[in-house]
């Protein structure tokens, strides 16, 4: 279970540390959303056993070894690669989210059936997304300094920080989508960057966007395991508004890097990278298939 949750944690990873699709997804097409939060629920949990909590930080802990492994390589070289190969890599984000929709429809079906009175939660899935994406206010210029640290500056980074996470968490937009929104995606990544060739000049920036992680990661888990366990029809609904609107964001994508594009067109779109995406969410449907095999998930 050691590499199998090494994977989940690195493909999660890769997913987080661009704009697009965010870890949660990948979590959710993987088929460990469930186990993910209910873990990081025991985690910050009082009401629990020794037991819950040790095999909480287990599952936590291999995925986190993934996922920093996957972030590493992802701040060294793919988000230099998104850059330059925007339209690839968003044509591969469309490919993502396209086919792994009626996988979870299927995945969820059960939950889903004679339930379409629920499919409001799916417009207002959308509504929120495009909203986030249409009044993004990111340009080349308005990009957040972190050169010099205010009190305003730090506050700034703590409430990021909160809100990114729980973007990452929730099977949608990406953390980084909303960094980018923000504008500390460039200021975050660089600061990682540094970070990981020990100059520590940018550390504060770093523990500051770091607080705000763990206050967004105490404050909204609690809220998505409620609503999963007594609202689980109209989450499901919800969440797949969530990645259809995701589609509008991968497309305005290229408006919000530091020299802004295009949107993605219909000529900027490659179908090779779409399909590829495609193949990709099928193997790892099949992955979840054999890790099943292995070790049942459990719902929560």
């Amino acid at each position: 279970m050691i590499v199998i949750n090494f994977i989940r944690g690195f493909f999660m990873a890769l997913a987080d540390s661009v704009p697009g699709v965010s870890g949660g997804t990948i979590a959710f097409i993987m088929g460990f959303y469930d186990d993910f939060i209910n873990s990081l629920n025991t985690l910050i949990s009082k009401v629990t056993t020794k037991l819950e909590k040790k095999l909480a930080i287990i599952f936590i802990g291999k995925l986190g070894i993934g996922w920093i492994f996957g972030m590493g390589i992802s701040v060294l070289i793919l988000s230099q690669v998104f850059e330059h190969e925007i339209y690839k890599i968003s044509s591969l984000f469309v490919g993502f989210i396209l086919f792994s929709i009626p996988l979870i429809i299927l995945e969820e079906r059960n939950t889903l059936k004679n339930k379409y009175q629920y499919l409001l939660f799916t417009l207002l899935g959308i509504l929120i997304v495009s909203a986030i994406t249409y009044f993004n206010p990111v340009t080349s210029q308005n990009g957040q300094s972190v050169e010099q640290l205010t009190i305003w500056l730090a506050l700034y980074l703590i409430i990021a920080g909160m809100i990114s996470i729980s973007a990452m968490i929730l099977p949608g937009i990406s953390g980084s989508t909303i960094l980018l929104i923000l504008g500390l995606y460039a200021s975050i990544i660089s600061s990682i960057r540094k970070l990981m060739s020990f100059e520590f000049d940018r550390l504060p920036i770093l523990i500051l966007f770091g607080i705000g992680v763990l206050l967004g990661v105490f404050s909204i888990i609690r809220l998505i395991r409620f609503l999963l366990t007594h609202y689980r029809p109209q989450m499901i609904y919800f969440i797949l508004g969530l990645m259809l609107g995701s589609l509008y964001a991968v497309f305005m994508g290229p408006t919000t890097l530091d020299e802004p594009k295009d949107p993605m067109n219909f000529h900027l779109f490659k179908p090779i990278y779409f399909l590829i995406g495609g193949v990709l969410i099928f193997g790892l449907d099949e992955l979840k298939r054999y890790m099943r095999k292995i070790t049942p998930i459990k719902k929560i």
